[in-house]
């Protein structure tokens, strides 16, 4: 992914106003935010430019094919495209060289018994549908040559032209022999940090920056086939919405037909529609901060108290602002990267 540019300036600072520079940066910073509004709500995943596994760029001209397809093993990703003006949420195989675009209905993902790992015997992985020791099959966040690695991303050239700030993903619903959970894992030996559950009474979704790129933990209590149905909605820079659904279907265990998951249609219950929120102008979408008032989460507006409340919080709290922001951002760092830790 490429680095977003960040301001500098090219003046050095006088001697003894370093603290006073950064304070006014914060003050400053902390204001922009209550201008542009809150961060949509639900779970936030993105790609740190110091992760070098996850880094990509996808070409404007990449095809979208058609035709049956079985991917056992390398790198695919879940993405929205624009094809022929019309929002999809298609997959991204880079296993075929050159890479290409791929409807999902065509795409069967093996999770082979290369994937088996037994649930360790540890209470924070009581999510996954399996009791500890027996085995669950595993597409993992760090790379597993013998097993498909599954992510996503919002990398394609016109969506990153089009979109406004990002796409919110959920997993609208699973249908299996066993449980679907999907977790990202920190290097720092804390706990899983779970994105979704298949039979989570809420569809959460997953806010995802525009040109992101992400991979996590996805777990299968039982083998045979599977098929998830994900959607994905955006507002476009001109306020209009977007959305489609994808069926992604995968055969788990090496003793899964690959026409048994081909041929899976999706018949379970579909969680409620993401709640409507007003946009900038005026027009409903979806996907608010809880408690934003206005529900606002464009790159413009918000209310003009906002930016008040701040300049006080920031004059207030700016010590613990600081040391708060810093220690959160490693461990975005160290989750994102899916360095070892107590991982399935």
């Amino acid at each position: 992914m490429n680095a977003r540019p960040s301001p500098s300036g090219s003046r050095r600072p006088p001697p003894g106003s370093g603290l006073a520079v950064r304070s006014a940066l914060l003050v400053l910073l902390v204001v922009w935010v209550g201008w542009s509004g809150p961060t949509p709500a639900g779970a936030s995943v993105r790609q740190e430019d110091d992760n070098p596994a996850l880094t990509q760029t996808i070409p404007r001209e990449q095809p979208v094919v058609t035709g049956p397809a079985e991917l056992a093993s390398g790198h695919v990703d879940l993405g929205p495209r624009f094809v022929d003006g019309d929002w999809r949420l298609l997959v991204h195989d880079t296993v075929t060289r050159p890479p290409v675009w791929r409807p999902s209905d065509d795409v069967v993902l093996r999770v082979g018994d290369a994937g088996r790992v037994p649930v360790p015997e540890d209470p924070r992985y009581g999510f996954v549908g399996a009791r500890p020791g027996e085995p669950v099959w595993v597409i993992p966040q760090t790379e597993n040559p013998g097993v498909v690695w599954l992510g996503w991303n919002t990398q394609d050239p016109e969506v990153m032209e089009r979109i406004d700030r990002g796409v919110r993903l959920r997993l609208i619903g699973a249908d299996g022999p066993g449980d679907v959970s999907v977790y990202l894992q920190s290097g720092d030996l804390s706990g899983p940090e779970v994105l979704w559950r298949s039979g989570a009474e809420e569809a959460d979704p997953l806010w995802v920056d525009v040109n992101t790129h992400t991979h996590a933990n996805w777990v299968f209590s039982a083998p045979g086939p599977y098929v998830l149905r994900i959607e994905a909605v955006a507002e476009l820079l001109d306020g209009t919405e977007v959305r489609d659904t994808a069926d992604v279907r995968l055969a788990v265990g090496d003793a899964t037909p690959t026409a048994a998951a081909a041929t899976l249609a999706f018949s379970g219950v579909e969680a409620p529609p993401l709640p409507a929120r007003e946009g900038r102008d005026g027009r409903t979408g979806s996907g608010a901060a809880a408690g934003s008032g206005d529900g606002d989460t464009g790159r413009a507006g918000g209310s003009a108290v906002l930016p008040v409340v701040a300049l006080v919080a920031a004059a207030a709290l700016l010590g613990a602002v600081g040391l708060g922001a810093a220690r959160t951002a490693a461990d975005r760092r160290r989750a994102v990267r899916g360095r070892s830790g107590p991982q399935l």
